[in-house]
């Protein structure tokens, strides 16, 4: 198979969280194609499980699919270069009021691979101690617990449908449960 070469890429947008571009392609058959693309700084999430084996996940709407989701809390990173452990950290304490420094890596994914490079670094968090929630301005979370066997009741009937969510919690039941 012969790889694809990319011939140009054009920034269309430049966004707080993501940058869209317009590549170029030149395809396996010698054709050239437009593709879109999105370009992501990366993220992290966390799995924080309280000492009784509850999850703790997060309650918000999302503008994107107009409703509440349930979801793992997580955030972009600071930057590409910041570390997805610390960014996990600092969104645990964050979204929960929860902090932990007993942080281990869990699974990563690629979100939407067909058309954005956004990387989620996953983390499982024990051992959790309570601090202070502390939303950013724009953020509204509500912080609820959950057994395993809860969310995954939830997964299956299509209750949790956030991908980074589904993953880490099956992740989580298969590695560590």
């Amino acid at each position: 198979m012969k790889p694809q070469r990319r011939i140009s890429r054009e920034l269309a947008y430049n966004g707080k969280i993501i940058d869209i571009y317009c590549d170029t392609i030149e395809l396996e058959n010698g054709n050239i194609a437009k593709f879109d693309y999105i370009g992501h700084k990366g993220a992290a999430a966390v799995v924080p499980v309280k000492d009784d084996g509850k999850i703790l996940l997060v309650r918000q709407y999302r503008n994107a699919l107009d409703r509440f989701t349930l979801e793992i809390p997580a955030g972009g990173k600071n930057g590409i270069e910041e570390e997805g452990i610390k960014c996990a950290a600092r969104e645990l304490e964050e979204e929960t009021g929860y902090r932990s420094d007993n942080l281990v890596p869990l699974i990563a994914v690629n979100t939407t691979v067909a058309f954005c490079n956004e990387l989620i670094e996953i983390f499982l968090a024990r051992d959790l101690k309570e601090s202070k929630q502390n939303l950013d301005e724009d953020e509204f979370v509500e912080v609820e617990e959950y057994s395993l066997d809860e969310l995954i009741k939830m997964i299956k009937e299509g209750t949790i449908t956030d991908s980074k969510t589904v993953s880490a919690i099956l992740a989580y039941k298969e590695f560590y449960a």
